[in-house]
Parts: C-alpha cells; structure tokens; sequence
C-alpha cells in the first residue's frame, strides 16, 4: 500500500511540474458562486466557501497558483469542456452522465443525502410538482425515477422560491444546501424519504487532462492528514460524512 501511495504521488507530481511549464503554473477554478456552503459570494463580493478553502488548499500543495471563475451552473460543464477555465470545483456529483463528457479527480466529499422541502408534511410524491435546479442529478432522478412533475430553474434561490410562492410542492436539492434554508425559515419543513443519488462531489477536469492526477494526490494528502475531513465538518457540521 505504501508503494502505491508513493507511486500515486510521483505521478501526481510529475504531472504538476509538466502543467506548471505548459501553463505557468496558474490553475483556472471554475465554480457557481451560488450553492452554500459549497461555493457562494461573500458580503465582500469574493468568491467563498468550502470548495474555495478546498481548492486554495489542494492549489497550494500541488504549487500552483488557483485564479477563480465565475460561471452558471447551466452552462459550467460546456465552458469547461471549451477551454474557459481548467477545473469544475462547485458542488458537483459525478455520475455516469457527466463522466461521458469530462473527467472526475476522485471525491473529495462522500455521498450524502437529497432532501424534499416544503412548506406541508402531507405532500406525496407521486403527481407532486416538484422544483430543482437545472442540469443536476435531482433533476434527472425527479424526472426519470418518480411520477412526479419537474420544473427546473437555473439557479438554486429559485428552487426555494418556487416553493415558497406556491409553484411547486417542493424543492429537491443537497441536503447541505436545504437544512440551513429551513433553519432560518419556519414555514419550511423536511418531507418525504431522503435519497442518495451520485457517487459524492468531485472535481471535474477534461477528459485525460493531466491535472487530474496533480489533485487527486493533493485530496489523497488531505484525506490523510486529517485536513479534509476538519474542513467539511466546520463548513456542513458534525453530522456530515467524514472520511
């Protein structure tokens, strides 16, 4: 095991030296800005969040220098894909769909529940209408695993209102993402039965890009030393999936 630790991280290495002399040694960070506690814009307009203390951090053990972009959820997998930034670090699930498009580093956030929100308890999903964000493994579960009726919006604010003003019956969406919603709002409540969809949240690169291996050896030194499993816990709290 140690052998393979070492071999992994020689790989990881050599990939870094070979990405920092082709691109001088700056990784571009694409991320929505819009999901907390994974990724949001601070009172100071900056890009904040889990992913970026997440990312700085993986940045800096691999020696590269981490430049952060903005872009929408609906577009981020396209504008990656055309060379518009190197990463897709923004909450995202990898799943068999998205990995026929681009790559994924191994996940640095284990699987962890979908949550409906709503604002009554007597909901059923069958013939229910339900809101998620567009592009997202809720969506696609909502639409092709229940007999409900999906409507999707481009951005997860949405999703919420679209309960909160009647459009739909609830919200599907991270649980991460929902629970400190329904702290802050009495009139929102948990329903329904949690589901696990998507194989926990990565970071999605094109296909045979050598940063792949550059970030999984970093995640692999976080998981070890005790410095991922310390981030999700301050960011999602002590109920989180901890590796």
């Amino acid at each position: 095991m140690k052998k393979l630790i070492l071999t992994a991280a020689l790989v990881g290495l050599t990939a870094g030296a070979a990405f920092a002399e082709a691109h001088g040694n700056v990784v571009r960070m694409g991320t929505e800005g819009a999901y907390p506690p994974y990724n949001f814009i601070n009172d100071d307009g900056e890009i904040d969040g889990f992913e970026r203390v997440l990312g700085d951090e993986l940045c800096a053990r691999a020696e590269l220098t981490c430049e952060w972009v903005l872009n929408d959820w609906d577009s981020i997998i396209p504008n990656l894909t055309s060379g518009n930034y190197d990463t897709i670090i923004a909450g995202m699930n990898f799943n068999a769909e998205r990995d026929e498009v681009i790559d994924f580093t191994q996940a640095y956030i284990p699987p962890s529940d979908s949550l409906f929100v709503g604002l009554s308890d007597d909901v059923e999903l069958d013939g229910a209408v339900i809101a998620a964000q567009t592009n997202t493994i809720q969506a696609s579960y909502i639409a092709s695993e229940t007999g409900a009726t999906l409507i999707e919006f481009a951005t997860p604010d949405e999703t919420v209102a679209a309960v909160r003003n009647g459009e739909a019956d609830a919200v599907f969406a991270d649980g991460d993402y929902l629970l400190p919603i329904v702290a802050e709002d009495a009139d929102l409540m948990v329903i329904l039965d949690p589901v696990q969809v998507g194989g926990g949240v990565a970071m999605g690169l094109r296909e045979g890009d050598e940063l792949i291996a550059v970030f999984d050896e970093a995640i692999t030194s976080m998981k070890e030393d005790g410095t991922l499993n310390a981030l999700l816990l301050e960011w999602f709290g002590e109920e989180t999936p901890t590796w």
